[in-house]
C-alpha cells in the first residue's frame, strides 16, 4: 500500500474554489475523463448537500504490464461529496469501482476556508494493489506516479475554473460561452457542470434556475 497526502492553499475563497471543484469538468486538463453523471443528489436537515458522482475515465497501461491484466483501459469512479455550507467546509471521497484487484486508489479531498479568507485543500489517497504475481509494488509505484502527476493536473484545471468564475463576474456571457465551446468539441457528459485558472497559489495541497432561486444555492454560491 502506498500513502499520499498533501495541503495547498488557494488565494480565493472557499466559496469560488469549492464551486470551480465542483465545475471541474470538463477542461484542458483533465481530456482521460469520458463523462460525469450526478446519480444522486440530496440535502440534510442540518442543510449540508450531499452528492454521488459517476465519473468515467480512461487510462493508459505500461508497457511492462502483462498482457490481458485487464480487459479495458477505462474505469469507474464514484465521487461522494459534502459541501457544508455553514461551516464552509467540502468533503469529497473518489474510488475506482473497476480493476479493484489490480490496483484501486481511495482519495480523499477537504476544502476549508482559513481566517485569512484563503482555502486550503487537503489531499490524501491510498493506494493498493492485490495482483500479486511479484508485481504488487510495481504497480503501486506506478500508481503513485500517476496519481501525483494527476493532483497537480487537477489543480490546473480547477485554477482554469476560478479565472473563468472571476471574468463571469465581469463578463456574465464569457462562462457560458467557453463551456459551450468545451461542450461541442468534445462528447463530455456533464449534468451540472461549467468550467476555471488559479493563481497565486502556495504549496502547503450549472445550475438550473430552480438552483438559482434556491436559498441554500445563494447562502453557498452567494457573492463569495
Amino acid at each position: 500500500m502506498k500513502f499520499f497526502s498533501q495541503s495547498f492553499v488557494y488565494d480565493d475563497p472557499w466559496s469560488i474554489v469549492s464551486l470551480a471543484f465542483f465545475l471541474r469538468y470538463p477542461n484542458p486538463y483533465a481530456s482521460h475523463v469520458i463523462s460525469c453523471d450526478v446519480v444522486d443528489r440530496r440535502q440534510t436537515e442540518s442543510g449540508s448537500l450531499l452528492t454521488t458522482r459517476l465519473i468515467l475515465k480512461r487510462g493508459t497501461l505500461p508497457r511492462w504490464a502483462p498482457q490481458g491484466i485487464i480487459s479495458r483501459t477505462e474505469s469507474w469512479v464514484i465521487e461522494e461529496s459534502e459541501v457544508d455550507p455553514f461551516g464552509k467546509v467540502v468533503r469529497c471521497r473518489t474510488k475506482n469501482l473497476d480493476h479493484v484487484k489490480v490496483m484501486q486508489i481511495e482519495e480523499t479531498q477537504l476544502f476549508q476556508q482559513t481566517e485569512e479568507g484563503r482555502t486550503v485543500q487537503t489531499t490524501e489517497a491510498y493506494i493498493t494493489s492485490k495482483f500479486g504475481w511479484g508485481l504488487t509494488k510495481r504497480i503501486e509505484s506506478h500508481g503513485m506516479a500517476r496519481f501525483k502527476a494527476h493532483v497537480q493536473r487537477s489543480r490546473q484545471g480547477v485554477s482554469l475554473m476560478m479565472d473563468l468564475i472571476r471574468q463571469a463576474r465581469l463578463q456574465p456571457m464569457a462562462f457560458g460561452s467557453y463551456i459551450s465551446s468545451l461542450h461541442s468539441d468534445m462528447s463530455f457528459v456533464v449534468p451540472e457542470a461549467s468550467t476555471s485558472h488559479n493563481s497565486g497559489h502556495k504549496p502547503e495541497g450549472s445550475r438550473s434556475p430552480a438552483a438559482q432561486n434556491n436559498s441554500w444555492y445563494n447562502r453557498v454560491w452567494g457573492s463569495g
